[in-house]
């Protein structure tokens, strides 16, 4: 047994509980970060991620002053890689939220080692995605058209229109998320107010730590302030990929009148971001050295969700050629054929290993735990949620009910660099995250340990 203050050395106990060290020895551990000498793979990484940040600039302020015809959309191919990229990020915010929410109301006391991270990806997926509806409209200055602003100029918005829908729930999702990810660091800001020593550093937490005492009165309302908001941002999780999913349910465009598509892109959200999750989980607990309060046994219980939410998505898939076999609509079973063995084949089969085939594997308690190579299952998902979105949007519109209407999407150098260049904003923000705020909560990993008795 460690002593009080003594961190067990790295490989020992490995299934051991969070908290296996003092109450005091967690906070020292988890805001090491923030006072210790920054480390020479964080200004790498960095920046890198700084670089392909300026990339993304450049990329879309292109876009924003050429046009659109950058991405190479055309008729019948309108939607390109602006809105591919769209239902790619909101789909890796999905985690962080329900984590967060859905965990705290079903009071499952392990979500503490994923929770603060997790929110952050939400924020910073959920800003990256954001720009992609306004860039695709074309004149993204006249942004403010598509929202419920005074009505001065005689124009309302569309109200059936996809993009009011994606603004609304983009937004509210947005907000709920934040007002979230920020009440949950008000104790954690004192902790690092009380911690520092010098003024400027101590004036800016006491600042964000908003007054933060931590008598009976505070937390009582912290309590109450989070059951809220996870009360609220639970129907969000489903609302927002679902009206994402209606985007491409209400019309008659081949492939993209399928009742199920709501219920199969929630799956597909959590899928994903369950995947940037445990990316993100490892390499925290080892460049970190948090094994003990995220341990392998946390490792495996969300390596088990991405497993259940990837059979769902798998068997969205099974009901989409299902069904468009079942109806006999020529262009359905026209459109089936193509997306399988027709020039993008490649694309639809690349979709089919990397969600359905290889995380089975992760059936196997031996995989789950194998850390390199969960890693890279969960960049395999990744890559397949994208393809999942590229066939879904720009094969589906290749394919018209008439052959005469059929045309192919050619990806540009823009799109290429639209594809890869938003992780630079992405990691920008994740770098910056993970060196000036608490990674993990540390009050809810040391409730566990005192309730559990791991001191």
């Amino acid at each position: 047994m460690a002593t009080q203050n003594q961190i067990i050395p790295r490989g020992q106990m490995a299934d051991a509980p969070a908290g296996r060290f003092s109450l005091g020895s967690i906070t020292d551990a988890v805001i090491a970060p923030i006072f210790g000498r920054t480390p020479a793979w964080w200004w790498i990484g960095f920046l890198l991620s700084t670089l392909l940040l300026l990339v993304f600039v450049f990329t879309l302020g292109r876009v924003a002053t050429v046009g659109v015809g950058l991405w190479d959309v055309n008729q019948p191919v309108v939607w390109g890689t602006g809105i591919i990229n769209l239902v790619f990020w909101i789909g890796i915010g999905h985690a962080g939220t329900f984590i967060s929410a859905f965990l705290l109301l079903m009071r499952q006391s392990w979500r503490g080692a994923f929770s603060r991270y997790a929110e952050a990806i939400t924020l910073f997926a959920l800003a990256t995605a954001g720009l992609f509806p306004i860039l695709h409209t074309g004149r993204p200055w006249f942004a403010y058209w598509v929202g419920p602003y005074p009505n001065t100029l005689g124009l309302n918005p569309q109200w059936t229109s996809a993009l009011v829908w994606d603004l609304v729930a983009i937004s509210a999702y947005g907000i709920v998320s934040l007002l979230f990810f920020y009440v949950d660091l008000l104790p954690d800001f004192a902790a690092v107010r009380d911690k520092a020593q010098r003024p400027l550093t101590k004036g800016i937490y006491s600042f964000l730590s908003m007054g933060w005492r931590g008598d009976s009165t505070h937390w009582v309302r912290l309590r109450k302030t989070a059951y809220l908001l996870a009360a609220l941002a639970t129907p969000l999780v489903i609302s927002v990929h679902s009206i994402i999913g209606l985007d491409f349910a209400i019309t008659n465009v081949p492939g993209w009148h399928h009742t199920v598509f709501p219920p199969y892109f929630v799956a597909g959200a959590v899928f994903a971001g369950f995947a940037m999750v445990l990316i993100f989980a490892i390499a925290l607990r080892s460049l970190f050295n948090l094994q003990n309060l995220i341990t392998l046994k946390h490792i495996d219980w969300a390596s088990r969700f991405m497993l259940v939410t990837g059979l769902m998505v798998g068997y969205g898939y099974a009901v989409e050629v299902f069904g468009a076999f079942y109806a006999g609509h020529t262009g359905e079973v026209l459109l089936t054929v193509e997306r399988t063995f027709g020039p993008y084949g490649l694309a639809y089969w690349g979709m089919i290993l990397f969600n359905v085939v290889i995380i089975q594997l992760l059936w196997f308690k031996s995989v789950r735990r194998n850390l390199p190579l969960l890693v890279l299952i969960c960049i395999g998902v990744l890559i397949g949620m994208w393809l999942e979105r590229f066939v879904i949007i720009s094969i589906s519109l290749g394919y018209g009910h008439m052959v005469s209407m059929w045309d192919q999407w050619h990806p540009t150098l823009t799109d290429w660099l639209t594809i890869f260049s938003p992780f630079g904003l992405f990691l920008t923000a994740m770098f910056l995250f993970i060196r000036f705020f608490p990674v993990m909560p540390m009050y809810e990993v040391q409730e566990v340990a005192h309730e559990e008795g791991w001191e």
